[in-house]
C-alpha cells in the first residue's frame, strides 16, 4: 500500500468505535474488587501556616482505613513539571499557599465514608497576608509565597533586539494598548482521576487520564522516595486534557494511599474539586508600543509583559519563555525590547493549557495590528500581508526562518474564502441595535519543546509480514495521535491500516514518547514510528517472502531526536535556534453584536491553518473547528473568577463555555499545506495554533461593528456596553 493511499486520506480513527459504544473505560469507570475510595481535604485558606494536622479522628472512624497528610510522607514530599515546589500534602509547620491546596488525604469503603472522614480532620491555622495579584506580588517589601526566595519573581525573561529607540525613531506612526486576559479552566469534561494497586510483588500500578505517564512515574518517585521500577502507569481512556493532565493531579496521593492500605484506591474529583483544585491559564498583562511607517511597514515593538503564576511553578518558567518568543506574533518587525516577568501569587496554579504561552500575546499583537491598520486607513488583511514572515526572515529571538512559512498563504485563503462569502472588513450590515462586523487576524507558534530541551520520542515497532504492534508512549487525548501513528506505520510497511495495532500506554510495555502537548506528537513521535517502521520493513525484506516463524516478530526501535534548539542569551535574549519548527495560522470572523445587550454572535468563520502536510484530513479539520470554538470561549466567555483570592467559579454553571447553540452556524476550515522538511511527510504541529487568531479577530469585528476597542478578554456584555458607554 503506498503512502499516497495513507497520508492525507480520512480514515475513521482506530479509537472511535470503543469511545461511541461505551466500551472505552475512563478513570471512573474503573471497579475491582475490595477496592477503596480516596480523598482530599483541601485547604479554605490563601495563605497560611499549618500549627496542627491531627488526623486520628478520621482513623478511628469505622470503614476508614488510612488518613495521612504530609508528615506520613518520608521522601521529599514535593512535586513539579519543571520545578518540585508543591507539596503533595501538607506538613506541621509547612504552608497553604492557595485556596484549595491539598492538606490531607484517606482511603475509606466507601464514598460518604471518605467524606465524614474529612470532617474528623482538625487542621489549626495561622493566617498569612495573601498576595493576590501581580502588582502585590511585585511590590517592594510584599508578602513571600516562598520563604527560600527574596522576592516573589518566578522567572524573568529581557530580549532585545536590533534598536528599539532608532526604530521608534523612524516610525510615522505609534500604537500602544494595553491589555489582560483571564485565569481560565480546561474544563473538561471528565474530571480528574484514577485508582492505584499494590501487587504481590510490591509494586504499585496507577491507572490515570494524563498527557505524560513516563513523567508522571519520574515525579511520584521523587515526591515518596520510591524506585523508578517499583511503579507502572498504565494510561486510560482520557476526556479532553488541553494541558490540564500534564500537571500530577490524584496520582501521588493513591499511590501513597494503596501503599499505606495494601489494597486498590481509587479517587475520581468532583466537578468543584477539579474547579478549585485543578491548574489554570496564565493571566496576563502587557503593555505594547508598536511603530510603523505610513506604507504599514513595522519598524519597531516594545513590549512589557507580567504574568500571574498563582502559588506554584508548575511550567511557568517554560510558559513565559514561549511568550516572549512568539511576542511579535506572526510579523517580521527589525527593532523590539521585550521585559517578561512571571510572578507567584496565593492564588490558583497556572500551568500548561493548549497555546502554552501563546494566546495572550498574540491576542495582544493581533489588536495592535487592527488599530493600527485602523490609524493608518490601511486593509487590515494588507498590512498584515506586508510584514508577514516569509523563508529567511529574521524572527526578534535572533533565528532565521528556513522552509516551511506557510503565514501568507494562510492569510491569502483565509481572506479570499471570506470574500467568496462577502466577509469584508466594513462589510458589515447594521440593523437596528444589532450591528454586523468582520474582522481579521493570524496566528503563529512553535512545535514541540524549546530553547534547549531535547524533544524526543522512542518507538518500537514489532512486525510481521501481515500485522503490526506500534509501541509508543504517545497519550491519546482526543487529538487522534494513535490514528495518526498507525497511518504513519501502515504507510511504511505496506500494509492495511486495520492491520496496524497501537497499544495502550502502559510504563511497562511501551517506551517514552514524551508529552502529548506542545503540538510535538505528530512531528516527533511521528518520525519515530517511520523510522522504526522503515527499519522492520528492510529487515522483513532481507528474510524473504517466506521468512520463517522463529525469526518473527522483527522488533525495531528507534528514538528521534528533533533538530536542536538553544538557550537565550540571559542578557538580550538572543539564540540562533529558539523552536525547530513553526505554525502558522489566518482567521475571518463575522460577528454581529446587540448594542442594547452587550451580547456577541459569532455568526460565520474561515479558519485557514498550515498544517505543512495533513496526515489525516479528517482530524486536521476536527482540530481547526474545535480550536476555533474552545477560543470564541476564551475571547468571548470563559473566565475563572475569584474574590478576594477565593474561588467564585464552582460550578460549569458559573464557567460559562460555547455550547453547539454558540458556536458559528459555518465554520470554514482550510488546511493549508507548506511542508516542513523535517517533519514526517513535511507535517507540523496544528493541536495549539487553531486557537491563537480568535480573540483578535473577534476583537476586530467588534470594532467593526460598533467603533470601539476591547483591550481585555474575556469580551463580555458588560464589557461590550461599557465600552460603549452604555454603562
Amino acid at each position: 500500500m503506498s503512502p499516497q493511499d495513507l497520508i492525507g486520506g480520512r480514515p475513521t480513527r482506530i479509537d472511535a468505535f470503543d469511545k461511541v459504544t461505551g466500551q472505552a473505560l475512563y478513570p471512573a469507570d474503573l471497579r475491582v474488587e475490595g477496592m477503596l475510595f480516596g480523598r482530599v481535604l483541601r485547604s479554605p485558606h490563601r495563605h497560611a501556616r499549618i500549627r496542627r494536622i491531627d488526623v486520628a479522628g478520621a482513623r478511628v472512624l469505622p470503614g476508614v482505613i488510612a488518613a495521612v497528610c504530609g508528615d506520613d510522607i518520608a521522601g521529599p514530599g514535593t512535586y513539579g513539571l519543571v520545578t518540585p515546589d508543591q507539596p503533595v500534602l501538607s506538613r506541621t509547620g509547612g504552608k497553604v499557599r492557595f485556596v484549595g491546596d491539598a492538606v490531607a488525604a484517606v482511603a475509606a469503603e466507601s464514598p460518604e465514608l471518605a467524606d465524614a472522614a474529612l470532617d474528623m480532620i482538625e487542621v489549626d491555622y495561622d493566617l498569612l497576608p495573601a498576595v493576590l495579584g501581580t502588582a502585590a506580588a511585585l511590590a517592594p517589601g510584599a508578602p513571600l509565597v516562598h520563604e527560600d526566595r527574596s522576592d516573589n519573581v518566578l522567572h524573568s525573561v529581557h530580549l532585545r533586539h536590533g534598536d528599539p529607540a532608532a526604530g521608534f525613531a523612524g516610525a510615522d506612526v505609534v500604537v500602544e494598548g494595553h491589555y489582560t486576559t483571564p485565569f481560565v479552566d480546561h474544563a473538561f469534561l471528565q474530571p480528574e482521576g484514577g485508582m492505584a494497586a499494590l501487587g504481590a510483588d510490591g509494586r504499585v500500578t496507577v491507572w490515570v487520564a494524563t498527557q505524560w505517564a513516563a513523567e508522571d512515574l519520574r515525579q511520584i518517585a521523587h515526591a515518596l522516595a520510591l524506585p523508578a521500577g517499583q511503579l507502572r502507569e498504565i494510561v486510560t481512556a482520557t476526556g479532553g486534557a488541553f494541558g490540564g493532565r500534564e500537571d500530577i493531579s490524584v496520582q501521588i496521593v493513591l499511590v501513597l494511599l494503596a501503599l499505606k492500605t495494601g489494597r486498590p484506591v481509587k479517587m475520581v474529583y468532583s466537578r468543584p474539586e477539579s474547579l478549585v483544585a485543578g491548574t489554570k491559564r496564565h493571566p496576563f498583562e502587557m503593555h505594547y508600543r508598536t511603530g510603523a511607517t505610513r506604507a504599514g511597514k513595522l519598524t519597531a515593538m516594545e513590549i512589557r509583559m507580567v504574568a500571574n503564576a498563582g502559588a506554584y511553578a508548575s511550567t511557568t518558567l517554560a510558559v513565559l519563555n514561549t511568550a516572549v518568543t512568539v511576542a511579535t506574533g506572526s510579523y517580521l518587525v527589525p527593532h523590539v525590547a521585550v521585559d517578561a516577568v512571571a510572578a507567584y501569587t496565593n492564588l490558583p496554579v497556572t500551568a500548561a493549557m493548549r497555546g502554552f504561552g501563546s494566546n495572550q500575546p498574540n491576542y495582544a499583537v493581533e489588536m495592535q495590528m487592527s488599530k493600527l491598520a485602523d490609524l493608518l486607513g490601511m486593509d487590515p488583511a494588507e498590512l498584515r500581508r506586508l510584514n508577514l514572515y516569509r523563508s529567511g526572515s529574521t524572527l526578534h529571538t535572533g533565528q532565521v526562518l528556513g522552509a516551511g512559512v506557510g503565514a501568507s498563504r494562510a492569510l491569502d485563503s483565509a481572506v479570499a474564502k471570506g470574500a467568496a462569502l462577502g466577509l469584508r472588513p466594513g462589510s458589515g450590515r447594521n440593523q437596528g441595535s444589532k450591528r454586523r462586523g468582520v474582522g481579521v487576524a493570524c496566528g503563529f507558534k512553535n512545535v514541540g519543546y524549546n530553547l534547549g530541551w531535547d524533544d524526543f520520542s522512542t518507538a518500537v515497532v514489532e512486525a510481521y509480514p501481515d500485522r503490526a504492534t506500534v509501541k509508543i508512549g504517545a497519550c491519546e487525548v482526543g487529538q487522534g495521535v494513535t490514528t495518526a501513528m498507525a497511518q504513519l506505520a501502515a504507510s511504511r510497511l505496506e500494509l492495511p491500516l486495520a492491520a496496524i495495532h497501537v497499544e495502550t500506554v502502559d510504563t511497562d510495555r511501551v517506551p517514552d514518547s514524551g508529552s502529548s502537548s506542545a503540538s510535538r506528537q505528530t512531528f516527533v513521535t511521528g518520525n519515530a514510528v517511520l523510522r522504526a517502521a522503515d527499519e522492520a520493513s528492510r529487515r522483513l525484506a532481507a528474510l524473504g517472502p517466506n521468512p520463517p516463524g522463529s525469526a518473527l516478530p522483527i522488533v525495531a526501535e528507534v528514538t528521534y531526536h528533533a533538530p536542536a534548539t538553544y538557550a537565550m542569551d540571559p542578557a538580550t535574549g538572543q539564540t540562533q535556534s529558539a523552536n525547530y519548527s513553526y505554525g502558522y495560522g489566518a482567521q475571518v470572523v463575522e460577528v454581529e453584536v446587540d448594542t442594547g445587550t452587550g451580547e456577541v454572535r459569532v455568526l460565520q468563520a474561515v479558519a485557514s491553518h498550515d498544517a505543512g502536510h495533513a496526515i489525516n484530513l479528517t482530524q486536521v479539520e476536527g482540530q481547526i473547528e474545535g480550536g476555533f470554538v474552545m477560543s470564541q470561549g476564551y475571547s468571548l466567555l470563559e473566565e475563572y473568577a475569584l474574590q478576594d483570592g477565593r474561588p467564585k467559579t464552582t460550578t460549569l454553571a458559573t464557567f460559562l463555555m460555547p455550547t453547539v447553540l454558540d458556536a458559528p452556524s459555518e465554520i470554514h476550515a482550510i488546511v493549508i499545506e507548506e511542508p516542513d522538511p523535517e517533519g514526517p511527510y513535511g507535517a507540523k504541529g496544528i493541536g495549539e495554533m487553531t486557537m491563537l487568531p480568535t480573540p483578535g479577530a473577534i476583537g476586530a469585528a467588534i470594532h467593526d461593528a460598533t467603533g470601539v476597542w476591547l483591550d481585555d478578554l474575556p469580551m463580555t456584555p458588560e464589557r461590550v456596553l461599557r465600552a460603549l458607554g452604555s454603562i
